[in-house]
């Protein structure tokens, strides 16, 4: 057996950690960037900082934002549209309840915290929707529903829909009609589109869906068919609103190649994690099997904060190496920066947030 060489780190070339002093701390930036020296969820977080500052200061860098997870209703609507109003991300893809939710928001509806000693079918009874420690009113996501279908009616009728269209739409109904903040009027007023994969898996979804059956029980009874229990079924079979899904792809993958350099922020997993990833392998599969030639758009920077590990297996808790297997990311050795938060985005999301807005102020101050 070979004897122990005792080696000096810095000889080695390794990077020495720093002890974190409260007094030399006097913003969220600093506070972060003195986290990066040090170890565990700390440094991740510094390192997410440095990671997300250099692809929103990247001029060439085309930033997406994806979400997931009750982020509205647990009052992070703002942390969104700020970063859509600071020109941090270009475009958003997220669930549509994340998104109906900010809309009750927006259109000045407001959530509660949980008394614990109101039990579920009690909430039921009153039209009180719990998100583990936070009600939404029936009420409120009610009166979403109106703000939708007046929209709707502003789009012609042989429009075909997608979600890109309807929450550009949304937003320019928050415009005109509505004031304060919210995440579809931010996105509109900047350009930015917003897409929702999985639409029908969500309030908006469903208002649509009733909105198309209420056309065609109004068409029913226009011509003097029965009504009834038979006759509404019969209007449900028959409710086909015209949404192709695929407009929502093509549009995003068309962004996407056009971009010089991709990045993506990514609050949770799920279906808008992968959607949003998924434009390299599509390219891919077009050029094997339709004889194409087109680079596959692969995500140079990548920060996630989302509290699953990768051992689950699933894709909230994959990281970006195991992505790179699929050619959805840039390698680190070609130039790829990634940064992953094991942690509850409403704990770190905030203070990542207050540190990029610090140095954004500075530099525009600088200029």
């Amino acid at each position: 057996m070979q004897p122990r060489e005792f080696h000096d780190g810095a000889k080695d070339g390794l990077d020495a950690l720093e002890p974190l002093d409260p007094d030399k701390v006097r913003s969220f930036s600093d506070l972060l960037v003195a986290m990066r020296k040090t170890a565990f969820g700390a440094r991740r977080l510094g390192e997410a900082f440095e990671v997300s500052w250099t692809m929103i200061s990247d001029p060439d860098c085309f930033v997406v934002l994806t979400l997931s997870g009750a982020m509205t209703i647990a009052k992070m609507g703002k942390v969104i549209s700020s970063m859509i109003d600071q020109g941090m991300v270009q475009a958003v893809v997220s669930t549509g309840a994340l998104i109906a939710h900010g809309l009750s928001e927006s259109v000045g509806k407001i959530h509660y915290r949980h008394d614990p000693s109101m039990r579920d079918e009690e909430l039921f009874q009153k039209g009180y929707n719990r998100v583990y420690d936070t009600l939404e009113m029936e009420a409120n996501l009610n009166y979403v529903e109106h703000v939708v279908s007046q929209t709707l009616k502003r789009i012609p009728p042989d429009q075909t829909l997608s979600s890109e269209m309807l929450t550009r739409e949304l937003g320019k109904t928050l415009v005109e009609e509505h004031e304060g903040t919210g995440i579809l009027k931010s996105a509109y007023l900047k350009g930015v589109p917003v897409y929702i994969p999985a639409f029908t898996d969500s309030e908006m979804g469903l208002d649509v869906g009733t909105w198309a059956m209420g056309r065609n029980i109004d068409r029913a009874r226009s011509q003097g068919r029965p009504q009834g229990d038979l006759g509404v079924l019969r209007a449900l079979h028959q409710t086909q609103p015209s949404y192709n899904p695929y407009l929502d792809l093509n549009s995003y993958t068309d962004h996407l190649l056009r971009a010089t350099r991709l990045g993506i922020f990514t609050i949770g997993g799920g279906v808008p994690r992968n959607w949003a990833q998924q434009v390299a392998p599509y390219v891919e599969i077009g050029n094997a099997r339709l004889g194409l030639n087109v680079k596959p758009p692969r995500f140079q920077y990548g920060v996630r904060i989302c509290p699953e590990p990768d051992y689950w297996g699933g894709l909230s808790g994959c990281t970006y190496q195991e992505g790179i297997s699929w050619g959805k990311f840039v390698p680190p050795e070609e130039g790829g920066r990634f940064a992953e938060v094991l942690s509850d985005a409403t704990v770190v999301w905030p203070l990542l947030m207050m540190g990029l807005l610090e140095r954004l102020r500075a530099k525009n101050q600088a200029s």
